[in-house]
């Protein structure tokens, strides 16, 4: 139906116009079984007969004298992104009313500075792959490794230091703490349904990125997915030779992201967030190997339980259809 009042719907209004036109009843007969005014029939008549549509006529006037010329309108939108100002303030710099800034900024989606990059001053592009497998975000985030005892969050900083210093040595690397050693989850999520992969290593050598890659691309595949497309950012384990063969190797198409420009790779960079704030600090853990057996547990919860507004209030794998396990 075109509006909440309308008495009568396209479909309605033509076979109202050709009972008229095509069979000769009477118009005032037409209304009477239709239960609309004859007046409201005869329109539909006279448009019938002049070929027109039977949809309601936009109510938009043909010209609008007082509209705000498209030199101010491209003004308004370019201080709003260099100067960050509110409609008061551009109101005042572009001599127009600061509801008139308001609905240029809500009408390029910038009424809220939420929607402007802090750092570069641009628009905030959000975009959503549309169907799973048609790419993945992989990264990898950095955690210190808990000593014996509870780290100093929970424990307190002198506390945490006497356990950083009685716990044994963990293995090393050139990238590790020099006391206590790094954790480097590697993760990977899918865009459109955000479903999680999660591994955590000692390294994120090449070598390691890659076999977590092939496991996580085996992992979907086992889920229904097929993985067509991987977004990384500029790490010299993603520009590496063997990434790229193992790319080819799995028929992906391996995408980089713009250098310092993490927002590209803005899902699995809140995920991190969602990451640490729901496993890796999320309580006390009286060592590493206790938070690192959580992990497998939490990332069930993520992807089967944990409501996502991206999926619009549903757990991720509620995007996939016919898994096995689905609703476990």
């Amino acid at each position: 139906m075109s509006h909440a009042n309308a008495a009568l719907t396209p479909r309605h209004r033509l076979k109202v116009a050709r009972l008229v036109v095509d069979q000769g009843w009477p118009i005032t007969e037409v209304a009477a079984r239709f239960q609309v005014s004859w007046p409201t029939v005869k329109r539909w008549v006279e448009r019938y007969r002049s070929g027109e549509s039977m949809h309601d006529r936009s109510s938009r006037p043909r010209q609008s004298p007082g509209k705000t010329d498209l030199k101010t309108t491209k003004r308004c939108i370019s201080l709003r992104l260099r100067l960050r100002e509110g409609p008061v303030q551009l109101s005042y710099r572009l001599d127009i009313a600061p509801s008139t800034v308001h609905r240029i900024l809500r009408s390029v989606h910038l009424n809220r500075l939420s929607h402007v990059d802090r750092a570069t001053g641009e628009p905030i592009r959000r975009y959503e792959h549309d169907h799973p497998g048609s790419m993945l975000h992989v990264d990898v985030k950095k955690l210190g490794n808990i000593p014996d005892g509870g780290g100093w969050r929970y424990v307190g900083r002198q506390q945490g230091e006497k356990n950083r210093a009685s716990t044994p040595d963990k293995p090393r690397n050139k990238f590790s703490d020099p006391l206590m050693g790094t954790a480097f989850v590697h993760t990977v999520i899918d865009d459109h349904p955000r479903v999680a992969y999660a591994e955590i290593h000692d390294d994120e050598t090449a070598v390691t990125a890659t076999a977590v890659l092939t496991r996580a691309v085996e992992w979907f595949n086992a889920r229904g997915v097929i993985v067509e497309r991987v977004l990384s950012d500029n790490g010299g384990a993603y520009r590496s030779h063997l990434w790229r063969g193992t790319c080819a190797k799995l028929a992906i198409t391996h995408k980089r992201t713009r250098p310092y420009r993490p927002q590209t790779n803005g899902k699995i960079e809140r995920f991190h967030r969602t990451l640490a704030d729901g496993w890796a600090y999320a309580r006390c853990y009286r060592s590493e190997a206790e938070r690192r057996g959580e992990l497998d547990g939490w990332l069930h919860y993520y992807n089967h339980h944990r409501p996502h507004t991206g999926c619009g209030n549903q757990p991720p794998f509620t995007r996939l259809t016919n898994v096995s396990g689905q609703y476990s």
